[in-house]
């Protein structure tokens, strides 16, 4: 059977370094030929990086997207990459509108352009907004085998190009991806792939974007499958990877050019005559999906690394309260960047318990961060003796300090500040505005509270797994928590306990159920209720809110958007 040397380059890009993101191409494309690949897949709108989100409306942004992709072919060829076919994902522009494009580089050219057909528009996606459909399918004959591709949502729909290309007879189907990462989202992309790939009745390449952007990450885990459903090659997840695998391809009778499923097949022979009978490389590894608690640890600390180097910053600043939310995110932060990244601050205030203290120290001490105290109940005490500030303006005034002194930090030093609050405080709204809620980023934002924990458990044990000093302080995973604004406050004095709190967040955010399907499974109307206003009157504080890594279904922000002037109430 005719042989191909496919290698699937899992990158790491940027959104608008055109420039940066050519030599990315030109610098994995060469490791490719070096590894002896026939053809290189590089994820959707690789060129271009992605989501470009409204920067597909810019028209000097699409022309030079445009331009790059065309010089990109020359450069390819100067690299003596020529004989590659090299596809790669870009932003094109014609009379109808900007368009998710993918191109094939061969010889030196630009060989086809083809438009993504299924534009998604929902979740995270605007794709409606930003892109026209494409209506046309390229296949492409090299070394007698006959290629097509897909691009990214278009195997995600039923129908379509798939079907298309199935019934056209191709012999291998390529899918450039970027498809973001959430919860355990691999175990739904394998069999994703599988069913696509019988409906082709080829194998299918599947080759997924890995890194951050913005609220996004993606987790990569590139795979390949054959026409039969097997899974014959995965990259690992959440890191740059070459995957170079041999498939041998039983040809087939050869494409039929004309309209199959509604769009119109265009083919294009580069070369007929099939290769010489070479020896295969080593199959490669099939690489093992993460545990839970691992990937979504990858997810977290991949997102905010790549927040933090793409937006030009070395360094991070951020309150040190000893309570659980801002040790989990330093733990990330070490992981992230390293030590010497992270610089802790402790802001005792006159309620601040001696434990607080201690355990931020402690935690300093065991990630090797930099840390330092700085007192802000002299500061409050201005406020509260000018303003004559009692009860709940006493209590806030003591986080806006703290937010205040952060951001100065940032501002003397140069750190991004990070605001430490997670899902289930950010949903009822249980932070303070200009306070707590200050900063840049804000990693655990898609965490709910009793999921923290989870991950500061599992945290602690991969270190004693590896002999290592547990990043945690026990005491801050055990103690009840609390924003230490009055004497003797625990959370518990103004929301349910965190797993029933969670419990109601997660039928209510996640899954949109309304308050009859709250009770009916089994909740109490007074909490119920007491929980959906408070969810409710918070969307304000949201919109305020920093961006956070996405890692659940419906992420607040670019999943859930309500409007904050609302005057609709679930009742009973």
């Amino acid at each position: 059977m005719p042989q191909l040397r496919i290698a699937l380059a899992q990158v790491n890009t940027t959104v608008g370094a055109l420039e940066g993101n050519a030599e990315l191409t030109v610098e994995w494309t060469r490791k490719a030929a070096q590894a002896g690949a026939h053809v290189v897949v590089f994820p959707e709108m690789s060129l271009t990086g992605y989501p470009v989100e409204d920067l597909s409306l810019r028209k000097t942004f699409a022309e030079a997207s445009k331009a790059k992709v065309t010089e990109l072919a020359a450069r390819l060829a100067d690299a003596g990459c020529g004989d590659v076919l090299t596809y790669v994902g870009y932003l094109d522009l014609d009379d109808a509108g900007p368009r998710d494009a993918a191109a094939a580089l061969y010889g030196g050219e630009v060989v086809a352009r083809q438009f993504k057909h299924h534009l998604p528009n929902y979740g995270v996606f605007d794709e409606h907004r930003w892109f026209s459909a494409g209506e046309t399918l390229d296949v492409l004959r090299l070394h007698g085998l006959d290629i097509g591709m897909v691009i990214c949502e278009d195997i995600w729909q039923d129908g379509g190009p798939v079907s298309a290309l199935g019934a056209a007879g191709v012999d291998l189907v390529v899918a450039p991806n970027a498809s973001p990462y959430e919860r355990s989202k691999d175990d739904i992309r394998l069999p994703l792939v599988a069913r696509r790939a019988a409906e082709a009745g080829a194998p299918l390449v599947y080759t997924n974007l890995v890194g951050g952007q913005d609220d996004l990450v993606f987790d990569g885990d590139s795979i390949v499958v054959g026409a039969d459903g097997e899974l014959l090659a995965r990259a690992p997840q959440f890191t740059e990877h070459l995957l170079v695998l041999d498939l041998d391809l039983p040809a087939g009778s050869g494409t039929v050019e004309g309209t199959h499923a509604g769009l119109r097949v265009r083919h294009r022979v580069l070369g007929d005559n099939p290769l010489p009978a070479y020896e295969p490389v080593a199959q490669p590894p099939i690489s093992e999906p993460l545990s839970d608690e691992a990937e979504v640890w990858s997810a977290l600390v991949v997102g905010l690394r790549d927040y933090v180097h793409k937006n030009g910053f070395r360094s991070v600043t951020f309150g040190f309260s000893g309570g659980i939310d801002s040790a989990l995110t330093a733990a990330l932060a070490v992981d992230a960047l390293g030590p010497d990244a992270v610089y802790g601050v402790s802001m005792p205030s006159r309620y601040s318990s001696e434990h607080s203290r201690s355990d931020a120290a402690e935690l300093a001490r065991r990630l090797g961060c930099h840390f330092r105290e700085e007192p802000v109940a002299d500061m409050v005490r201005v406020y509260v003796d000018q303003l004559g500030l009692s009860g709940l303006a006493e209590e806030n005034i003591q986080a806006r300090v703290r937010g205040m002194l952060v951001m100065a930090l940032s501002n003397q030093e140069g750190h991004l500040v990070l605001a430490t609050g997670n899902k289930s405080e950010l949903a009822v709204g249980y932070s303070t505005i200009y306070g707590d809620a200050v900063g840049g980023f804000a990693p655990i934002k898609d965490v709910f509270k009793t999921h923290v924990w989870e991950l500061a458990r599992w945290r602690n044990s991969e270190a004693e797994k590896r002999g290592e000093t547990p990043p945690i302080p026990e005491n801050s995973i055990s103690k009840p928590p609390s924003a230490e604004l009055r004497p003797d406050q625990v959370d518990t004095d103004s929301l349910p306990d965190y797993p029933l709190l969670d419990d109601i967040l997660d039928d209510y955010v996640e899954g949109d159920r309304g308050f009859a399907d709250l009770i009916a499974a089994g909740f109490d109307a007074e909490v119920v209720d007491r929980v959906v206003r408070m969810v409710d009157r918070a969307e304000y504080k949201r919109r305020q809110y920093p961006p956070g890594t996405k890692i659940t279904f419906k992420a607040f922000g670019r999943d859930r958007r309500l409007p904050m002037t609302n005057a609709w109430r679930e009742t009973h």
